[in-house]
């Protein structure tokens, strides 16, 4: 392969498939050591989840390259499933927290050494929570809750904002409600994953948790905000072009 003959283009669609064949081997990797030793399936099934985020990052993304002047209403679909995914993660995330500290909200199970400890909030959370709560199945609940509420609000704005790029009726307004909305819906979802892992630090320490949100924390808000940036700044130099047409 020649790569000085190659257009830039084409590098790019060299460079980024060679990524996502490494990505694809290290999640085959990690997966078959699942696998191979199942034996705890209610955790394993919530890490399995997790390590499937990354190949799915990576197709899309190739995919994406392909034809950057495809369809707008395929690749927001394609997208979306992306992100929902992504929603999808974050509350495995807590979920596998929950099962780290034999949690279980389902059958009210909440061990005792872990009851009554302290809960700081901090702005502007204080607006709506007591600065400091005592933890109990009330709390773990609500916690539990501020990070499925996501899972629930990006597919319902998904389904939204691809009918109306469909229908033609896709405002630049519009897409910075929708963007507003989902901010503050995946802020809410990580803020309770922050919470919890800063009252149980020392618990979930052994299992390494820390590294893992890091990943899926940075992931989700550079992807995110990525996106928005660079929307900004095409509608940014789009009107620069137009009132220097107009002079």
């Amino acid at each position: 392969m020649d790569l000085s003959r190659m257009s830039r283009e084409q590098i790019t669609l060299v460079g980024v498939g060679f990524c996502v064949m490494v990505t694809m081997h290290f999640t085959v990797q990690l997966l078959s050591q699942h696998l191979f030793y199942w034996k705890n399936p209610k955790e394993q099934k919530a890490i399995v989840i997790i390590i499937l985020m990354a190949p799915i990052y990576a197709v899309d993304s190739f995919v994406g390259l392909l034809d950057i002047r495809g369809s707008k209403a395929f690749f927001m679909l394609l997208d979306s499933v992306k992100e929902c995914y992504e929603a999808l993660v974050i509350a495995k995330f807590m979920a596998l927290m929950y099962s780290y500290l034999n949690i279980s909200i389902s059958n009210n199970i909440v061990p005792d050494g872990i009851k009554g400890r302290e809960i700081h909030h901090s702005f502007p959370m204080t607006l709506f929570q007591p600065r400091t709560v005592r933890l109990d199945q009330h709390t773990l609940k609500l916690l539990k809750y501020w990070t499925w509420q996501f899972v629930a609000i990006r597919p319902i704005c998904s389904i939204l904002m691809i009918t109306l790029q469909i229908l033609g009726m896709y405002p630049t307004w519009l897409s910075w409600t929708f963007t507003i909305i989902l901010n503050i819906s995946v802020s809410l979802a990580l803020y309770s994953l922050v919470i919890f892992y800063h009252v149980f630090a020392k618990e979930l320490a052994p299992h390494k948790p820390l590294a893992k949100f890091m990943c899926i924390k940075g992931i989700v808000f550079f992807c995110f905000w990525q996106v928005k940036s660079l929307t900004l700044f095409l509608f940014t130099i789009d009107k620069f072009i137009l009132i220097f047409k107009r002079s």
